[in-house]
């Protein structure tokens, strides 16, 4: 008989996210939910830039069930970036992940909602869908995407790409943190105002997409309220007993008796090198930044964009449903581009409908949608901004790769 000690979640919170409410949004609306559902787990309340990064690539995970953000966007990134740099990636990166939205954007929260089929949600409506989700802790595949920089950084993402408006956006509104999810809209209109045009090179891989099954055919199909992975589905821990808080900003919450999340550990086609010790994971559809795209890619005519986005969720925020056919693992980037000569009406016009996600229905000649598996991008004005996840990279040069189900994500 295997006797196993007990095991919990670890929840990462940033108190100075959003509008600064994280800690207390968890206090009144999560706390009494985790405990209702018996969920253990200890909450860790982050000090500094990087710190989730820090912790997670040298936390003993053998003690942890799943790990989870209370935060922003910004807070997931630093932890898979932190578990892609340990040695033990491949077994690291199967740890799996939630969210509870805590910052400004949300935009990954509000992709997990929408991935349940729910209608749609803000604010605390959409916390509590989240919370409700990690209490039955169902857990489904995440696709990644690998970024390299000019300077030979390899970044890897779960949410975006952007050059142009929307990371001038994004990283300008930071200045209005404080007024919440509002900030976006006033970036926008500021960014609008004083609408830049850049110059660039954009070249992607397309996917190709397999012909409709004729009619009479029959096909398989998924139970449309469940993950689309039943192998990887399994319930957290359970029956909780409550312990005194320590010091060092750690709530503990465990338990004499939980079982941990157990499931199949699988990857899609993901190719890695070295020995068992150095497996790096392989791009195999990137050739070096210095060397030319294969023939195989297509290579946009066009020099001057307005914005350049690859994302891979559903929403880019709360109420913007930018990649409406999206979901957590269809192994596909979703690569918008808005080329120069949209006039400031017409893009606003996109921004507004992309709230109900029909922007792609409004036939603007300016805006471009593609579903890749590989793209390039190589600026040519001398500044700007390029972001990942929300957060500002350096700029330059830059390519990416999709990984197909390459981590773990609490949802459905």
């Amino acid at each position: 008989m295997e006797v196993r000690r007990p095991r919990r979640v670890m929840i990462l919170v940033n108190p100075h996210s959003g509008r600064g409410q994280a800690l207390q949004l968890f206090t009144a609306h999560i706390e009494g939910m985790l405990t209702e559902a018996a969920v253990p787990y200890s909450l860790i309340i982050t000090e500094h830039q990087n710190h989730a990064r820090e912790l997670v690539r040298k936390a003993d995970l053998s003690q942890w069930d799943a790990l989870v953000i209370m935060s922003g966007d910004g807070l997931l990134f630093e932890v898979i970036n932190g578990l892609m740099e340990r040695e033990d990636w491949q077994e690291a990166i199967q740890t799996p992940l939630g969210i509870l939205p805590g910052g400004s954007g949300n935009a990954l929260a509000a992709s997990v909602h929408h991935y349940s089929q729910s209608p749609p949600a803000w604010n605390e409506e959409l916390l509590l869908s989240c919370g409700f989700m990690l209490c039955k802790g169902l857990v489904g595949s995440l696709d990644l995407v690998s970024i390299h920089l000019s300077s030979q950084q390899r970044l890897f993402s779960f949410l975006s790409l952007a050059w142009g408006f929307v990371a001038d956006v994004d990283i300008e509104s930071e200045k209005y943190r404080h007024v919440g999810a509002i900030r976006f809209l006033m970036g926008t209109l500021v960014r609008l105002y004083s609408l830049k045009v850049y110059q660039g090179k954009l070249a992607y891989l397309a996917v190709k997409e397999t012909p409709k099954p004729q009619k009479g055919t029959i096909t398989a199909s998924h139970p449309p309220s469940t993950p689309q992975h039943p192998s990887l589905c399994s319930s957290l821990p359970c029956q909780l007993i409550p312990t005194s808080p320590n010091q060092n900003h750690h709530r503990n919450h465990s338990t004499t008796n939980s079982n941990p999340i157990t499931s199949v550990i699988t990857t899609k086609g993901t190719e890695t090198q070295g020995d068992a010790k150095t497996k790096t994971l392989v791009d195999s559809l990137l050739p070096g930044l210095d060397q030319p795209v294969p023939e195989s890619w297509t290579v946009v005519k066009e020099e001057d964009f307005v914005l350049v986005l690859a994302i891979y969720q559903s929403h880019l925020a709360e109420d913007l449903w930018t990649a409406p056919g999206a979901m957590a693992d269809d192994g596909f980037i979703h690569l918008f581009y808005v080329t120069a000569g949209i006039s400031r009406p017409a893009l606003l016009r996109l921004f507004l409908a992309m709230e109900k996600g029909s922007h792609l229905a409004c036939g603007c000649p300016h805006l471009v949608y593609k579903k890749v598996k590989a793209l390039r991008l190589e600026p040519i004005s001398p500044q700007g901004v390029i972001s990942v996840d929300g957060e500002m990279v350096e700029y330059g040069p830059v390519q990416a790769q999709i990984h197909p189900g390459l981590a773990r994500l609490i949802y459905g």
